[in-house]
């Protein structure tokens, strides 16, 4: 079976930073993780903004997921994440010395979210797991 898309969570304040820096032009973005996570290989991400509202807010085109140490992985990737400084980077990985950052571009939003529950009728699961899927 292939995948074609794989669903990223996300926190509101986060999801709100991206779109910010998505409508004032910055094409390539960056989504970080804690450790070795992430899709290897899919065409689109789907952003899913689990908390107050739990929905599905937008799209992108993956471009590719890299994983390395921590350091060498801000030092060539870190402009493209929504974190604002190395510090922030840092706080984010709680301690964490191997991350991963998932590349992507042509963010769009929906203009209507859809909601959690009609996304778990379209990808047929009671709920979308943690990791992301």
């Amino acid at each position: 079976m292939k995948k074609y898309a794989f669903i990223v969570l996300n926190y509101e304040k986060f999801w709100d930073r991206l779109c910010g820096q998505n409508r004032a032009g910055k094409a390539n973005h960056a989504f970080v993780r804690r450790g070795k996570v992430g899709p290897l290989s899919t065409k689109l991400l789907f952003f899913y903004v689990t908390h107050p509202r739990k929905d599905i807010r937008g799209f992108a085109d993956f471009v590719e997921r890299k994983t390395d140490d921590a350091q060498t992985l801000w030092e060539s990737f870190g402009h493209e994440s929504l974190l604002g400084s190395y510090d922030e980077y840092q706080k984010f990985l709680l301690g964490k010395n191997q991350a991963t950052f998932v590349r992507f571009e042509n963010l769009k939003e929906f203009a209507k979210p859809v909601s959690s529950k009609t996304w778990a009728r379209i990808i047929e699961k009671e709920r979308i797991p943690q990791g992301g899927m």
